[in-house]
């Protein structure tokens, strides 16, 4: 299983624009062969973070949706990123908390 977990921070102010334009992505990511979780969502606390947290069941299933993002035209009127960071986490093993 791969964990990708991560941050955008964008401007406070269009935050919520932000979110609005990735529902679609969401959804599409949401259907596509391997994909277990994904979601953007809103730090409660700081006013311009945005998390993003995606589940896959392997390395295989992550590759074509990384060809496809990048693959992507930009949108001159997206809402810009100011900074993010995305990290890849491998899991071996999966269980409950505390077992």
């Amino acid at each position: 299983m791969l964990i990708i977990a991560g941050t955008f921070e964008v401007d406070p102010a269009r935050r919520e624009e932000f979110l609005a334009s990735r529902e679609a992505g969401m959804r599409e990511s949401r259907a596509e062969s391997g994909c277990i979780d994904y979601v953007l969502s809103a730090d409660p606390l700081e006013p311009g973070r945005v998390y993003l947290f995606e589940r896959w069941e392997s390395k295989e299933h992550l590759a074509p949706h990384l060809a496809r993002a990048g693959s992507r035209t930009p949108d001159p009127d997206a809402v810009p990123v100011l900074a993010s960071e995305l990290l890849q986490y491998e899991i071996s093993t999966v269980g409950p908390i505390g077992s």
